[in-house]
């Protein structure tokens, strides 16, 4: 077929283009299905979107009754490894999930101590209530507050319905992962 209406080309005519898909060597179906990154984008999981892997070991500190269940069970479900909820265990850690709200203390304090039993290439996730919730905290205090405790804030996310979530990492996790 000659013209616009070529199968498989990339000229300009009005409707789609059908292109045709080679099948798999040895595979009897028509055609191959090719999924895109944005078909799966709505069915990440919260632990993924907190970057939590198979296999890493994840802290958890301030644990209350307002914490999000479903990412508890996430992350210990995607991390396959136990959390670990006690501040008295001297194992290293990849990630440090911090619960804290408004009134909970000094949060200069709660980053430095959990630094404690983090990794090189370690990540802290401070999550705080959202803007309208009881123990909001501003955006401005956590600002503040990290670099005080040697950590920088690299991205922030909607960690669970109620819950906002900041990614902190300190200078050195910075130039580990540059270095891989």
């Amino acid at each position: 077929m000659e013209g616009p209406h070529r199968r498989g080309t990339c000229v300009e005519r009005a409707g789609p283009v059908d292109y045709p898909h080679s099948p798999l060597r040895g595979d009897k179906r028509k055609g191959l299905v090719v999924s895109t990154s944005a078909d799966h984008a709505g069915q990440r999981g919260l632990a993924e979107r907190l970057g939590i892997e198979p296999g890493m070991v994840v802290q958890v500190v301030g644990i209350d009754d307002d914490v999000d269940a479903g990412l508890m069970a996430d992350v210990a479900a995607r991390s396959g490894t136990e959390l670990i909820t006690t501040d008295d265990s001297d194992e290293v850690v990849d990630i440090v999930l911090l619960w804290w709200r408004e009134g909970d203390g000094d949060l200069v304090d709660a980053l430095v101590d959990a630094l404690t039993n983090l990794g090189d290439s370690g990540v802290v996730w401070l999550l705080t209530p959202k803007a309208g919730r009881d123990g909001h905290v501003e955006p401005s205090d956590i600002d503040e507050a990290a670099p005080t405790a040697g950590l920088s804030s690299t991205r922030s996310t909607s960690a669970a319905p109620e819950w906002s979530g900041t990614r902190l990492v300190s200078p050195r996790a910075s130039r580990a992962k540059q270095r891989r």
